[in-house]
């Protein structure tokens, strides 16, 4: 098993950053791949990025490219997810994922899931 931990969300201005991170225990040698997806309220969770584990490949949502950088930290087991320029659509619960398979930008492609860390952005 692999257990998550998110921090970093909270309450910011339109055109403000934040830094999410997602520390990763237990099981993580099974750890190949590495996502962000995100859920507002009545909506289905999305894509937000992804990242594989050596850092070469990155995807990003359309709707988040040139604002948010995923990178990671094997290290110490973390994922980041640096949103720089936030929008008020970018509200919404963040959710980081981990799997042991290739990189995708499919919610249903990741095994392991974070608890997810609230982001507002006000106007």
């Amino acid at each position: 098993q692999v257990q998550l931990v998110e921090s970093g969300g909270g309450l910011v201005q339109a055109g403000g950053s934040l830094r999410l991170s997602c520390a990763a225990s237990g099981r993580t040698f099974d750890i190949a791949t590495n996502g962000w997806f995100r859920q507002a309220p009545g909506k289905e969770r999305e894509f937000v990025a992804a990242i594989s584990w050596s850092g070469s490949r990155t995807y990003y949502a359309d709707s988040v490219k040139g604002r948010f950088t995923i990178s990671r930290d094997n290290a110490k087991n973390t994922v980041y997810l640096q949103m720089n320029s936030l929008r008020p659509e970018d509200t919404a619960v963040y959710y980081c994922a981990f799997t042991n398979g290739m990189i995708t930008t499919n919610k249903y492609g990741y095994a392991y899931w974070g608890q997810g860390t609230q982001v507002t952005v006000s106007s």
